[in-house]
């Protein structure tokens, strides 16, 4: 079940994060509230790219967006030398940023299909 939740609910950082990765052009903008299921975040941004490349520049302007929101980096990242899924821990919130065909593979919003969420337009707009 994908129960919504309300985009005045997600933290001003993620919301950063997700207007860097909108920046981009990344594709499929998905924010799940994990907080109540997870120990260790509250939330996890998930995003698309078609190619190696943009995955990468995505997850690289998903950075300075948090930054320069206030933010502090991540706190550790995982898979930019491959770049077909980068993981980027930000403490309260982690980002994967997938390339379109390990998304597919991982499907790992069915693995958290229980808890709320929110969709994204590609300008970074919540969807209605």
């Amino acid at each position: 079940m994908n129960k919504p939740v309300n985009a005045e609910q997600v933290p001003p950082l993620v919301l950063a994060a997700v207007r860097g990765a909108a920046d981009l052009q990344a594709t499929d903008l998905v924010v799940l509230d994990v907080g109540d299921v997870l120990g260790i975040t509250d939330w996890f941004l998930i995003a698309s790219a078609s190619n190696i490349r943009q995955v990468r520049r995505i997850a690289e302007q998903i950075e300075a967006a948090v930054k320069g929101a206030g933010g502090d980096g991540p706190l550790r990242i995982e898979g930019l030398e491959d770049a077909r899924w980068i993981l980027m821990d930000f403490g309260i919130f982690v980002v994967h940023v997938f390339h379109d065909d390990t998304r597919s593979f991982y499907d790992i919003e069915r693995l958290w299909s229980d808890v709320p969420r929110i969709q994204f337009e590609a300008d970074g707009q919540p969807t209605t």
